[in-house]
């Protein structure tokens, strides 16, 4: 079922598929890398330590399909491959920045949320038996 609220935001599957592919945790590494500068694939791997070469190449792959990253081929040997964001992927900057800007605000209230969540279903799983004397 979509989603859509009285102020007129739909967000249908085609949405929910493209913020899948281009905000999850790699993406988001991989774009705030090639924001700064373009780079190669080993590049990227080392600024990008916790991510493996199966993961980083399906993450770039999916930009590039996105259209928000380019790869380019360099005939030498070995060949080069280059990765830079493209002027769409640019675009995507300010909404991450706001969406950032936005977690770092909230975030303590966020925490303190998460904690009482978590107490209240440890409470409901494990109730405390009363303490007779």
């Amino acid at each position: 079922m979509d989603t859509a609220d009285p102020s007129g935001l739909r967000i249908d599957a085609p949405h929910r598929e493209l913020l899948d592919q281009v905000l999850d945790k790699w993406s988001l590494a991989v774009l705030d890398r090639l924001c700064e500068r373009p780079c190669r694939f080993n590049e990227l791997r080392r600024a990008i330590p916790a991510v493996t070469q199966k993961s980083l190449t399906a993450t770039l792959r999916r930009l590039e399909r996105n259209g928000v990253v380019e790869r380019e081929v360099t005939a030498t040997r070995p060949v080069a491959v280059t990765y830079r964001i493209t002027p769409l992927g640019k675009t995507l900057r300010h909404p991450v920045d706001v969406l950032l800007a936005w977690a770092d605000a909230h975030l303590s209230a966020i925490e303190r949320a998460r904690r009482a969540f978590d107490e209240q279903e440890e409470d409901s799983l494990h109730p405390r038996r009363p303490h007779h004397p």
